[in-house]
């Protein structure tokens, strides 16, 4: 899908690692919500609150996900899920796009 529908965004960006990453809020009408997101050049830790889907929908992010020593690529059209609490790191060499989906 390229287009969400009846939604809200947020103004205001959320704004990470000096704005080499910032995303934007998507609440669904049912309360629901996603971030659709920016990633510049670099690598990035984040952690989670909840579970995540992260899709990537354009270009490519290298991922470094827990518990594993091995660094896994996702282009465009792919996805990767992660837990709970836990903490990954994110590179991308050229600009990339995702969208995370939340699992409460």
């Amino acid at each position: 899908m390229n287009q969400f529908q009846q939604v809200s965004v947020d103004k205001l960006a959320n704004v990470y690692f000096d704005g080499k990453v910032m995303s934007r809020t998507v609440t669904f009408s049912d309360g629901s919500t996603q971030t659709l997101g920016v990633v510049l050049p670099g690598e990035y830790e984040f952690s989670t609150a909840v579970g995540e889907i992260m899709h990537v929908i354009d270009g490519t992010l290298s991922v470094l996900l827990p518990g594993s020593d091995t660094w896994q690529s996702f282009s465009a059209g792919s996805q990767f899920q992660l837990a709970a609490k836990v903490s990954f790191t994110m590179r991308a060499n050229d600009i990339a796009q995702y969208c995370c989906q939340y699992l409460d």
